[in-house]
């Protein structure tokens, strides 16, 4: 039978190096040269250096065995190398990240090109890039119907996280040294947490039900005299599940006791209105809703003190030093002005993920939802799948052109439960066998159906692959 190549591995590595590599992502069978015979339905490996790949590939598209893929050394796919019409991708990480519009783009390229002076400048050009800020900060409080002088500009999410929590800290200590959080909020919460612990704070990280969400008796309970601040994300990263926020600020008004709030994920996903409840503090980011990196904000409602963590100058009211990242602040304006235009089309998103999920269900019926059924963010799916390990899913997916988000993060070659789902009660197995899948504004009904067709094979390969070993 003619073979099929999955894909090339280019290497300057020894071969034993590079075996293990793709043994490690469920590559069934390796090799060097290309064999005479294979079992049927395997998937094929050729692994060469960099010296004799260009003649290797030559002679495989002349006895017509296409790859379908190449690799470096470094697992970055080479898609010039390989003959075979690669197929469209297909992304399903948007609460990893999101491609830049291309309005939004447009506009950044006049701030890097055409107006490009200093803000603090008082000539025309040093004007005309602090007009631009203004604009996209008047743009970025509409998006949470927050006033305009209420957003400070930051280098993302966890800047803006930072500077809620340690500023916070430092404005307050005189009146407490006690923080509430939650189990399963983002690193950079739980990262500050440790840092103000190590400093003689004392923080209380509140467990969550099996759906990830708060219990608000538990949350009154634990307010002290001494808690300066309560800090819950307004939407789960990995699971989507969405907190009573309006209650929790609730709590945090009646004990006269500040409230943060991480809105990475629910901003442009969601309706968000501060005017709604009463949050002192609550943080963004642009490149979640297809905004450029590097740009974010922290809305601090009007009479909240806060200790600057960056020192220099006035900029930003005195709150962070240094010059403005004009073109990240402009990109993130206009693509908060997009998310407010495109709020209308949350019912979409939700269709697809429960139609993602109806197919996986109805092809892989043992998959376990992670988060809540109904309170969560309309993007997001997180479900475990029995019997496979999702590192391998995940990298069996990129070989395809679709590309996902495994629920564990990978640290030194060792694979480490989320501890998002860790709270939640989920074993280790489970945890290292969850996926997230999370929609975003270019997905179709036509990557749903591809979606669930490439999961459920690559599923049952994985765990005929894992029963035969």
């Amino acid at each position: 039978m003619q073979q099929k190549i999955h894909f090339v591995f280019q290497t300057t590595q020894q071969t034993l190096d590079a075996e293990k590599v793709l043994r490690a992502r469920g590559i069934d069978y390796l090799t060097t040269t290309l064999p005479k015979s294979i079992a049927a339905g395997c998937t094929i490996a050729l692994i060469l250096n960099e010296e004799s790949s260009e003649i290797a590939l030559s002679e495989l598209m002349e006895a017509g065995q296409s790859p379908e893929c190449v690799f470096d050394e470094n697992w970055q796919r080479k898609k010039e190398c390989a003959s075979a019409p690669v197929q469209e991708e297909i992304y399903l990480d948007f609460n990893s990240t999101t491609p830049v519009d291309p309005q939004v783009a447009e506009e950044m390229l006049t701030c890097l090109s055409r107006d490009f002076g200093n803000p603090s400048s008082i000539y025309s050009i040093g004007r005309t890039a602090k007009k631009a800020i203004e604009q996209a900060r008047t743009r970025v409080a509409a998006l949470i119907h927050a006033k305009p002088e209420e957003i400070l500009f930051t280098s993302g999410g966890t800047e803006a996280n930072t500077t809620a929590l340690i500023g916070t800290a430092y404005a307050l200590e005189e009146k407490g040294r006690h923080i509430i959080t939650s189990q399963i909020e983002h690193k950079s919460v739980l990262s500050c947490s440790k840092f103000l612990e190590q400093r003689g704070f004392e923080i209380t990280h509140l467990p969550v039900s099996r759906y990830g969400i708060v219990d608000l008796d538990e949350l009154d309970k634990a307010v002290r005299p001494d808690t300066i601040l309560i800090s819950i994300m307004y939407a789960n990263n990995e699971i989507g599940t969405i907190q009573p926020i309006e209650e929790i600020a609730g709590i945090a008004r009646k004990h006269k006791t500040r409230f943060h709030t991480d809105a990475v994920q629910a901003a442009g996903k969601i309706e968000i209105d501060v005017e709604k409840f009463d949050c002192d503090l609550m943080s963004l980011s642009s490149h979640k809703i297809y905004g450029p990196k590097g740009a974010g904000a922290l809305f601090i409602r009007n009479g909240t003190d806060l200790c600057p963590i960056i020192f220099g100058g006035k900029q930003e009211r005195g709150l962070r030093g240094g010059t403005e990242n004009i073109p990240g602040i402009v990109g993130f304006g206009k693509a908060a002005q997009m998310a407010v235009d495109k709020l209308g089309e949350i019912g979409r998103l939700k269709t697809l993920r429960d139609k993602l999920y109806e197919g996986l269900l109805q092809e892989i019926p043992e998959i376990i939802l992670n988060g809540h059924p109904e309170k969560r963010i309309p993007n997001t799916l997180n479900i475990s799948i029995p019997g496979i390990e999702a590192e391998a899913l995940v990298i069996n997916l990129d070989l395809k052109g679709i590309f996902i988000s495994a629920g564990s993060a990978c640290t030194s070659g060792t694979v480490e439960p989320s501890h998002v789902l860790t709270a939640l009660g989920v074993g280790d197995e489970l945890a290292k066998a969850s996926i997230r899948l999370s929609l975003g504004r270019y997905n179709t009904e036509n990557d749903i159906q591809t979606v669930v067709t490439a999961i459920s094979s690559i599923v049952a390969r994985l765990r005929a692959l894992k029963s035969s070993t």
